[in-house]
This record gives C-alpha cells, structure tokens and sequence, in this order.
C-alpha cells in the first residue's frame, strides 16, 4: 500500500512514548536523516514492529510516498504477495512510462494472470521494480516500510533486495524489521539482508531492564502488582515486552496472585510459544527437563544425582531442539529463555513437581538448596521440615541473602504446626523484617497484615504493627492511624514501649520537620529500650537523637554518637542507615573532614552489601555520592548516585531522595534538563508522601538546577520554599548548603540587598558552628553582592579568598564556582585568558554544565578595551546596578554580554534597563549613547 506523505495517521506508537529505545532511535534517526536504511531485529516478541511503526511515523512526514508491506508465516509461500503489497496502489500511476516488456513482466507478477516468473521474466521484472522505484522517488523522497522479513516470500525479497542494491544517490529509505535469535549473520538470514540495501544499519532491540518493565506493566494498567511479583516478570521474561505483557494479564485474571517460591501463571498463548517443540521430546526427557527447571542452578551432575541417568542425551536432544542453550566453557544447564523454564513447571502436574523437588532436596550440594526442595516435595505442617527451613533462613541470612531468608521463612511457616515452637506467627514475622531488609516492602507488609488478622500476643501485634510502619518508608503519614493500636497493644511494657516511641520520633522529624520533639521523643524512646533491655533499639534511639543534633548543630552531638558507638553493640544496628555510624558520616561531611567521611561512609557501604541490606545499601550510595560532589568530584558522583537511583527504583526505597541526590549530581556533572526533570520528581514525591525533610532537600535540588540552567528566578522562588520551610528550625547551614545559591540568585535577579541579609544571616551561625566551607561559599556570595554594587576591588579580594579556601578544604566544584565569578569581574585584564582557570578547574572536577557556561561567557565577542565615556551627570541618580548597565551599554555591549559581565540573568537586564530608561526619561539604548556622547562632545 501507498501513504502520502501528507496524510495524518492515528494510533501510530511515538517514539517518545516507545520505553527503553533511546539509545536505539538516536541511532536509527541518524542513519535516517544522513539518507541511510535500518534494520530492526531481535527475538519474537522483544517489541521490533512497535520500533518500527514508531520509526516510521516520525519519518512519514519527510516522505512524499510511504510504501509498506507485512509479511507472515502462513502466506510467505504465495510468490509475488509482498511486491503486491508494496506496489499495488501505485503501479498504476507509473506504469504507463515503463517499458512494454517491464510493464508486461510486472503486471504479470502483481496480477497472477500471466505466467510470469524470476526464471521466465527474471530481468524485466527485476527492472520493473527498480524503474518504480526511481519513478516514484524522482516525484519526492521515497520511504519503504517492511516488516516481519523473516516471512518475507523468496520471490519479494529477491527483487526488493535487486532494487535496494542499485538505489544508490536517490532520495530512497528502508526500513525493515526481521525476527533474528542472534546478530543477523550466516545462511538463514541472507535473504533478510539481501532485501536491504548494501549500507543498511542492522540495529537489534535488546531486553528491557526491571524498572522499563515495570514502567511497561505500569502504562498498560497493571498497577497494582507487588514489586516481588514485578521482580518474577522481569526474569520470567527475559526483559521480553510481548512476554511480560502476557504475565501480567494471566496475573491480573488469576484470583490468588502466587506466594514467594511459587510459579507465575503461563498463559496458554505463551506456552504454547514457547513448548511447541516439547512434543518431539520422549516422556523422560520432559521429566529430566523438569527436574533441570525445579533446580537452581542445574548441572549434568546434579540431574544425574537427581536420579536422570541419561540426562546427557537428553539435554543435548533439547539443545538441537532450541530449548536449552549450549556453552562449552560453562558447566550449567541454561534454557534458551527464562519462560522456557517458567512454562514448562505450569505445565508439570503437582504431583511431577513435588516428585522433582524431592529428587533434587537429596541431590542439591547447599544446604539451604536441599531444605527448599524439601519443603515444596511436601504438603501439609511438619516441624522436621519447618525446623530445617527456619535453619536454612538462618543461613540465608548470614550469607546475606535476606530475600531468600524471607522466601525460606514462609516456607517454613507454612509447615510449622499451630502448638510448635517457634509458632507460625513468629516464622512469619522474621520472614517480614528480611523481607523489609531485602527492600521487598510490599511482601512485608502482607505478611504483617496476615499476623495481624489472627495474632492476639502483645508483642506479636507490635511487631507486626512496626513492619507496617517501616514498611511505609519516608511516607509516614500514610499510616498515622498505626500509632495509637500498636500504643495500645503494647500496654505498659518498656521493651514494646521503645519500638512504638522510637518510630514516633521518625515520625515527628519526618512529617513534622520539627527536630527538637523529634530530640525528645528519641531521647524517651533510648530510655524505654535501656528498661526493656532491648539494645539494638535503644542504639538505634540513640542514633536518632544524634542525628537530630548533628543537624541542628547542637553541641551534644558529639558525645550522643560516642554513646551510640559503645559496647555491646548490635552488628547489624551498627551498619544500619539509621545507625550510629550513619550519623558520624553525616557529622564529618558537615564538619568538612571530607577524607574521614568518605572512608566511613565505604566501609559501612561494603558492610550493607555484603549482608544483602537493600535500603541500606540505596541510602549510602547517596551519601557517598554527596560525599564526590561536595569533593568536586562530579562525574563519579553522577556515577553513584544513578546507580543508588537505578536501585531505588528496583526496591520502591528512598525514590524521593534518590531523584533528589541525582539531580543535583546531573546538574554538577550531567545533563542540566535531567536534573531539571529529577527534582521536579523529588518535588513531588516529598510532597506527596508529607515528607518534610526531603522536600526541603528536592526545592534546594531543584534550586540548584534552576540556577545552573540559568533561571535565576525560578532559583530564588525554590529556595526562598526552602528558607521557610527550615526557618524557626535552626538547621545547620552546613546540611544543606543552599544560602549561598540563593545569594547568587538574587544578586543575578537584580536584588543585591536581600542577598547581602541572606549572607549576613546564614554567616552568623555558621562562624558559631565552625563551618568553614559554608562561610568560604558566603564569602563567594558576598564578592557577587560587591560586584554587582561595583565594588570590584573588594569583589576580587572576596573572590580570591573564597577560591583559595575552598581549594584547601578540597571543595573543588566550588573553588572553580569562585574562579569562575573571578574571570568575570575584568574580562580584559592583561595576561592570559581570564577564564583559563575555571576551564581548567571545572575540567578537572568533570563538570561538565559549568563549564559549558564558562566556554560560553569566554565565547561573547568583547569589544576592544577603550577609556569608557565620561558618564554624563544624570546617571548619578542611578543605582549602583544599574549605572553598571548603562556604563556597559555606553561600551556598546549587549544585553547578554552584559548579562555575563554582571553574573545577572538577562531578563534581570532588560528590566535594569528599562528602571534606566524611566529615571533617565528617555526610550532606547541609544538614547544612552547618546548622552554619553553628548557628554563627550562637551
């Protein structure tokens, strides 16, 4: 069929609503837009024509004819059917200036009257094609649309593929879209490639990661699956779309959604995919498969001890079959796709499962390996069974693996009997705190809920309720009706008493942003815990409080976090995020003993890793992301703090603050739009979840990112949200360090007076706490504020000063903020080049927005350095500002040079000069040249 280029198609994909392609379009648009073809391919399913039509839709506009053909497998014997396709609606509009011969070939083939093929017709029709081609390109850029080549008939790809091949310098494209398992080479696909042009771009679509599948399930309406539940799609399909899609359909129509350890449902249309080569399998075979399937890690070894005696065989039969993958170097069993083993277990009745688990509980070498088979071999309540499983969660937990701590542990209270000891209730609760370590909150959550339904023990209940509440993350205020039932059941005991007001105080710091109840309630809480004996959570407490004094600077911190860091300790409370060592990082990263923290920070960052901590693990990527940043080590700070986002992504942990960190690291080392985007993010998430301490943090990060992408303010207007929301709380300057921006941003909206009060007020309080890189950044403020006064020799000492500090205290993006603030106060000082400093500087810290801002104010044209024209008397009246404009304007400057001279926005300009304009009484620029002039002449 034909499309002109001029018709409006509907319900056609856009690339930008396309997940996961952008590498993949950046580089089919370029191969497009230098005249050149693509080629999609990949797997079934994998999301290649989606590519394709959203592809095609972009570039239909640029074309004058869109031809398009789909093949598939049922008509690809039928000769001819796809040049049919392509050329059918048009041949008749360029038939007529073909040659009888080719015309006649031609009409044969798209027709089936005449008795026309390639051996009796071969070069006329083959020119035919080629003469349609060029006819019709001659008219206007030609786009060839062809999908699914792969089932393209061997007749259309011959002459597609002759055309393509001498096409070469006219306004034609292609792009195709072939089904390949591999790279799109050897025998079985030349006649996919012999249909492309020579220079075709082969461009394959690859699996998405978790959290583009989780973003796919999310826009088709699958919005309430657990995260677990979302984990066991991505792997069951391989990162395949189509796949996923199909499981979370078949999960959205089951009643009972599968509990950790068991299958996801395969549809039917997937099994049948996926298993239509099963059939051609003997009996034992399949078993061996299975077993192969129930197994983690699946060796020729372990089927053999499994009891399949010819497993080799077997294997290697499903090898030749495509259902299992070979690797000479790899010893393993690996399906060919995750859903291959997924499928064939739905397939199995329950009875050949546990008859494969209990082969494997015996043949598997780890313990907790065979203790899992085991369970899923047996039905019904057992303590043998639960006792090895809750020995098996106990391992799992010590390797650091609480996920599967979490997976054993319901295993194991389901077959623990009601009168054992330890009880369900109790199994199921340890299985919920792993899960909340592994960052598995949704399973958490249920299984409290569960205990809660039938658990009448007071401390049963409170521990439940404490799995809700942590489960909540930063958004507390989603489960304040929590509160006053786990008070009530914990009654009058001290021990239970401490879990309740220790989540109290989180609450108050979080939803409250009031620091000092926060100071008590953690205080109280420490309290409780000591009379209950409980000491992992009165170190925790004590932590709490600590932190609640280091941010506000109080002078007991220090001695609060030494409590918290003494014998005996709890070693998991002491790597723990909310810990005491989390606390002594956060002291000496304000303290500016930036070496100490980053090596405190390392080694409990390698700790929480290696006992499978996940919020822990997300929260101390941050902190050492800010730890680089502060260092003015941006690009490994971007580093970090998009793989500690990629993370809280994955886990749904610590979203806000991950979006938060991450721009402000993109706004030091990135992309400026992203970090644009991020805080905005951030922005919304504190707001939405009543979080008061990280929405301070995101308007301070989206601050930041205004000011760097040059809106000076929309800066003040964040940070003044920012000033507010922390005002009365006497937070230490040095947390969050935005007073020095906000300074900079009114001093570049025209407002230098109130920056001087924001100076003057954050300075006073940080010469109290010692905060040496906070007043060196004020200082740097201040030399913005003289500047813009003119000021310039005091500027400059300020700025030097500044510069010289920071680069002591080893803050290097900030140093090179100063040097840049420096190169622009005399832009034609003798010597070299004034801004080679802060080019070098910002190189060095691999900042990468700053220092396009510092190429770009090198870049202004500057006109040769001349005595500048008396001002005349009139200008007097003016305000320091804005004598600075008009003397700049009498140099012949223009509204952006001067906006880069002053450290102003332009808008901030136009609107300096237009007060000049009134006050002077007079309409243009040229009126000031003119009484300059006018005073020069007298």
């Amino acid at each position: 069929m034909t499309v002109r280029g001029d018709v409006t198609e509907s319900a056609r994909p856009r690339p930008d609503l396309v997940i996961g392609r952008d590498d993949l379009f950046t580089r089919a648009r370029e191969q497009l837009a230098g005249g050149g073809s693509v080629l999609v391919h990949g797997p079934a399913g994998i999301g290649k024509s989606t590519v394709l039509r959203a592809l095609a839709t972009q570039y239909t506009a640029t074309a004058r004819t869109v031809l398009r053909c789909s093949a598939t497998e049922s008509e690809s014997h039928l000769p001819f059917l796809a040049l049919a396709d392509l050329l059918g609606l048009v041949v008749d509009e360029v038939s007529e200036g073909l040659p009888a011969p080719q015309r006649t070939a031609l009409e044969s083939a798209l027709t089936g009257r005449g008795e026309s093929t390639l051996l009796r017709d071969g070069l006329a029709l083959r020119l035919a094609v080629l003469s349609v081609f060029r006819s019709l390109a001659a008219r206007g850029p030609l786009l060839i649309v062809a999908d699914d080549l792969q089932w393209l008939d061997p007749a259309s790809a011959e002459l597609l593929g002759f055309a393509a091949r001498r096409l070469g310098g006219t306004p034609v494209r292609m792009l195709c879209a072939v089904r390949t398992d591999s790279e799109p080479r050897g025998r079985r696909h030349d006649i996919q490639l012999r249909a492309c042009p020579p220079d075709t771009l082969a461009v394959r679509v690859a699996p998405l990661p978790h959290a583009q599948v989780a973003e796919l399930l999310r826009r088709h309406g699958h919005t309430r699956l657990p995260r677990s539940i979302v984990r066991d799609i991505h792997r069951t399909s391989g990162g395949n779309p189509l796949f996923a899609l199909e499981l979370g359909r078949a999960l959205a129509e089951s009643p009972t959604p599968p509990r950790p350890g068991e299958p996801l449902p395969v549809p039917t249309s997937l099994r049948a995919l996926v298993l239509s080569r099963l059939d051609m399998l003997s009996a034992e075979a399949r078993r061996t498969l299975l077993v192969a399937s129930a197994g983690a890690r699946p060796t020729l070894a372990l089927l053999h001890a499994a009891g399949r005696a010819n497993a080799e065989a077997e294997t290697a039969l499903a090898a030749s079959l495509g259902l299992l993958t070979t690797e000479q170097d790899a010893p393993g069993i690996r399906f060919a796709h995750p859903l291959v083993s997924a499928a064939l277990y739905a397939e199995a009745t329950s009875a050949e499962r546990r008859a494969a688990h209990a082969a494997l509980s015996t043949a598997a070498g780890d313990p907790i390996e065979r203790a899992r088979h085991l369970a899923l071999a047996s039905t019904g309540p057992d303590p043998r069974v639960a006792a090895r499983l809750g020995e098996a969660a106990t391992a799992a937990r010590d390797r650091g693996a609480p996920r599967v701590a979490a997976e054993l542990g319901l295993l194991a209270a389901r077959h623990t009997p009601a009168d054992d000891v330890p009880g369900p209730d109790e199994r199921r609760l340890r299985a919920a705190e792993d899960a909340l370590t592994a960052g598995e909150s949704d399973l958490a959550r249920d299984l409290a809920r569960e205990v809660l339904a039938q658990a009448s023990t007071p401390a049963h209940r409170v521990r439940a309720w404490m799995v809700v509440i942590d489960a909540a993350g930063q958004a507390m205020p989603e489960v304040d009706a929590v509160f006053p039932q786990a008070l009530a059941d914990a009654g009058d005991d001290p021990r239970l008493l401490a879990s309740v007001r220790y989540r109290l105080a989180w609450r108050t710091l979080i939803a409250e942003g009031d620091l000092a109840k926060g100071r008590v309630e953690a205080a109280r809480a420490a309290e409780l815990a000591a009379r209950g004996g409980d000491r992992p959570t009165e170190l925790l407490a004590l932590a709490l409080r600590a932190q609640m004094e280091t941010l506000t600077g109080h002078p007991a911190a220090p001695d609060t976090i030494e409590r918290a860091m003494r014998e005996p300790q709890d070693a998991r409370v002491a790597c723990d995020h909310n810990g005491a060592g989390a606390v002594r990082f956060r002291w000496l990263l304000m303290g500016d003993r930036l070496a100490e923290a980053r090596s405190t920070i390392t080694g409990l960052l390698g700790e929480v890793r290696r006992r499978g901590m996940a919020e822990s693990e997300v929260h101390f990527l941050r902190c050492l992301a800010e730890t680089e940043l502060l260092a003015g080590q941006c690009g490994r700070a971007l580093d970090l703090a998009r793989e500690s986002l990629r993370l809280a992504r994955d886990t749904g942990i610590g979203e806000a603050a991950g979006a938060m960190v991450t721009s402000l690291a993109e706004a030091a080392g990135g992309d400026v739009r992203q970090a644009l985007a991020l805080a905005r993010e951030a922005v919304e998430r504190a707001e939405r979840e009543g979080d008061l301490v990280y929405l301070s943090r995101a308007l301070f990060a989206l601050g930041h990112a205004r000011l760097v992408a040059g809106d000076a303010s929309g800066a003040v207007q964040a940070l003044r949200r920012v000033r507010d929301l922390e005002e009365g709380l006497g937070v230490d300057p040095a947390r969050g360090r935005w007073q020095g921006d906000l300074a900079e941003a009114l001093v570049r909206t025209g407002d230098p007076g109130q920056a001087q009060d924001v100076i003057d007020t954050t300075r006073e309080r940080a010469l109290r706490l010692g905060r040496a890189s906070v007043l060196a950044v004020l200082d740097r403020a201040e030399g913005l504020v003289h500047a813009a006064r003119g000021d310039l020799d005091v500027a400059e000492a300020l700025l030097r000063s500044a510069r010289d500090r920071l680069g002591e205290l080893g803050c290097g993006l900030e140093a090179a903020r100063a040097a840049f603030a420096l190169a622009g106060l005399r832009p034609h000082r003798p010597g070299p080049a004034p801004y080679d400093e802060a080019v070098r500087m910002f190189r060095r810290c691999r900042a990468r927005p700053w220092l396009r801002q510092v190429e770009a104010a090198a870049a202004v044209p500057r006109p040769p350095r001349q005595a500048a024209p008396p001002a005349p008397a009139a200008l007097d009246a003016l305000a320091a500002t804005e004598r600075q404009v008009a003397a700049l304007v009498m140099e012949g400057a223009t509204n952006r040079e001067i906006a880069a001279r002053l450290f102003l926005s332009v808008k901030t300009v136009e609107a300096t000069l237009t007060r000049v304009y009134r006050k002077l009484g007079i309409r243009s620029r040229v009126d000031i040249v003119r009484l300059a002039a006018g005073r020069a002449a007298g």
